[in-house]
């Protein structure tokens, strides 16, 4: 636990990435799995992660991502989560996936909540996957930058998507060694324990 909690330490939000840096096909392999094995209510998995590596693809994106282009062009993989789009799609979803007591459960007691708070709840359980992802790059000691700062719209457009939409993304790679944002220049801050944690 001590080497891990070392590295959460160590990660940052990255600025500015080496654009000569590519990943392993390995361990784009092993972050595809970390995702896929994320947890989720009910397990329920109402998500979608589209790894863009090409570079055509990626640069289109990041024109598209407001103050994150640059990390964009510069990172080797670049993560798109998206949810589905359609609750008729996710129910359909859960059916063919999920065992008939969970979908159940599902129908006694989340559908009773209306059409805005399921896809609240469903975009929640992409979220976790986010958790999940940045912390196996620490792990990892792989660079990470979790962007809500994109256009979900024109992502859809770009990746075509018609079943799912985009929530945001994340650029991976190997920070530049002028990055201003690492701990080393820039000290990490986080509100103190007593502060963010109670005990009953």
């Amino acid at each position: 636990m001590e080497g891990f909690l070392d590295k959460m330490n160590k990660r940052y939000a990255v600025k500015k990435y080496n654009p000569n840096y590519s990943l392993d096909k390995n361990t784009i392999e092993k972050l595809k799995e970390v995702l896929r094995l994320s947890p989720s209510s009910i397990n329920s998995q109402p998500w979608k992660f589209t790894f863009v590596t090409q570079k055509e693809v990626k640069d289109s994106l990041a024109l598209c991502s407001c103050h994150n282009t640059e990390k964009i062009k510069d990172s080797s993989l670049l993560i798109v989560f998206q949810v589905m789009k359609n609750i008729d799609d996710f129910e359909k979803h859960l059916e063919e996936n999920l065992p008939p007591h969970t979908v159940e459960y599902y129908h006694a007691r989340i559908k009773p909540l209306g059409e805005e708070e399921i896809k609240s709840w469903m975009r929640n359980q992409v979220y976790i996957s986010l958790g999940i992802l940045l912390a196996a790059c620490a792990e990892m000691e792989i660079d990470s930058t979790a962007m809500g700062g994109i256009q979900p719209e024109k992502y859809d457009e770009i990746l075509k998507n018609d079943r799912y939409t985009t929530l945001f993304a994340v650029c991976i790679g190997k920070r530049h060694e002028e990055d201003t944002n690492m701990p080393t220049r820039r000290p990490k801050t986080r509100i103190p324990v007593s502060a963010v944690v109670d005990e009953v």
